[in-house]
């Protein structure tokens, strides 16, 4: 539980440090985009008020609360997971990713009305249109991880 928990809060405090630092310090709310390395790195300012891609965004504040509350039970259905299931360091880990990735976009929706993203990364010729944000990439990985690391093992006879 412990790594769980501490791999929920080193995520989540990334997360909003690399928001702050991005959205506020250099001030990517006006500016729209920087160029970091472009066109491989780009910070392109996104503000995302539905699923991943923006899907749903046009439903107002019942849903920007609604992802909100998703968030936080998905959080706890999960913890309660890691409580009652025997698991491994990655399995925890994976679940640490994941609660603290999901709470960072929630305090985002909370505080801005919706999430934070601004990683663009393109390359080869493709343009990718959408952004992101770390909280993304550690949900994705944490629920990479808890598909490959936890579960029966199951003898091959």
């Amino acid at each position: 539980m412990r790594i769980t928990a501490l791999a929920a809060l080193i995520t989540f405090v990334i997360d909003q440090l690399s928001k702050w630092a991005v959205v506020q310090v250099m001030d990517l709310k006006t500016v729209g985009q920087i160029d970091v390395l472009p066109p491989y790195l780009v910070f392109h300012m996104a503000w995302n008020r539905g699923a991943n891609f923006g899907l749903l965004s046009g439903h107002g504040d019942l849903l920007r609360w609604g992802w909100v509350v998703l968030a936080v039970a998905i959080s706890a259905g999960i913890l309660i997971w890691v409580r009652r299931e025997p698991m491994s360091w990655l399995g925890k880990l994976s679940a640490g990713l994941l609660i603290g990735g999901a709470l960072g976009n929630a305090v985002d929706r909370i505080a801005y009305g919706a999430v934070a993203d601004f990683l663009n990364m393109s390359c080869c010729g493709f343009s990718n249109p959408y952004s992101f944000n770390i909280a993304d990439i550690m949900i994705f990985a944490g629920a990479f991880g808890l598909i490959l690391f936890t579960g029966e093992r199951k003898n091959r006879a």
